[in-house]
């Protein structure tokens, strides 16, 4: 069986977040990441679009000689990982391996938390999916969590607007929802890749003693913890520090933004995965 790199998914620019990560705590793996921008936002569409849509790209890496796809978008994750982990692997590609970006953060929200009060901001999508609510309980059944979605904040993103005076009015406006909702949160998890973009806006709009936790890192040691206990899905891993990035959109439009998001230069190659 021939060897490939860890592929990465997302509906767009976000997840190149945490594959900066990836890249980070695993630099000597070779990653192939894959943006949907043609059809993103994902964040609005049905359940059954984002399968639709999430497992074609998974197929599509496949094809690339990935083992392991890491999903790096909350509303793939949230609507999808779990149908293709349990329906489509077994029938296609049983000695495959999808991991998400929502259970290693929810892994750990029991330990982060000090009061048990944790605040969610994230997309529609995956605060109407509750992925997160259900997850926490199953590893956490105390903890009392609040969600707010934030739909205005992934454009504001994506259209690299973070230092626009206007951001901090729509950024107020879901912090203060949020924490009216429950005024006793202590944690808050950005439950969505595109927000870390927007820390130091929402660090000067909570409260000092609320810490902020986004899903890098997190991502990044969970998977190199998987690793280390799936040798067998590890030695199919190519290790040769090599990144290579794909986008549906045309590279014209891709580049300049996912090298924002990547924090180094990003030249990708269009694809088609319909």
């Amino acid at each position: 069986m021939a060897m490939g790199p860890i592929g990465v998914f997302d509906s767009g620019f976000g997840g190149l977040s945490v594959l900066q990560k990836l890249t980070e705590i695993l630099p000597e793996y070779d990653f192939c990441y894959l943006g949907d921008n043609a059809r993103a936002p994902y964040g609005t569409r049905s359940f059954s679009t984002v399968y639709k849509y999430t497992k074609e790209a998974v197929l599509w890496l496949f094809s690339k000689k990935c083992h392991l796809v890491v999903i790096a978008c909350n509303t793939a994750s949230a609507k999808a990982l779990r149908s293709i982990q349990q329906n489509d692997l077994p029938l296609v590609a049983p000695e495959k391996r999808v991991l998400g970006v929502i259970r290693p953060l929810t892994e750990i929200a029991g330990y982060i938390s000090r009061n048990g009060h944790v605040g969610l901001l994230a997309t529609s999508g995956t605060v109407r999916s509750s992925s997160y609510s259900i997850e926490i309980q199953k590893f956490s059944p105390g903890i009392h969590l609040t969600q707010e979605a934030c739909p205005i904040w992934v454009p504001l993103v994506e259209y690299m607007e973070v230092d626009n005076s206007g951001v901090e009015y729509f950024v107020q406006q879901h912090l203060k929802k949020l924490f009216s909702k429950d005024p006793e949160i202590d944690t808050l998890i950005l439950g969505c890749t595109h927000y870390p973009f927007l820390l130091p806006v929402i660090k000067r709009n909570v409260p000092d003693n609320v810490q902020i936790v986004s899903q890098g890192s997190i991502v990044a040691d969970s998977l190199k913890n998987y690793l280390s206990r799936h040798p067998e899905i590890e030695q199919n891993c190519t290790k040769n520090g090599k990144r290579e990035f794909y986008t549906t959109e045309s590279p014209e439009v891709f580049d300049s933004p996912a090298s924002f998001f990547f924090g180094s230069e990003v030249r990708a190659q269009q694809v088609v995965i319909s």
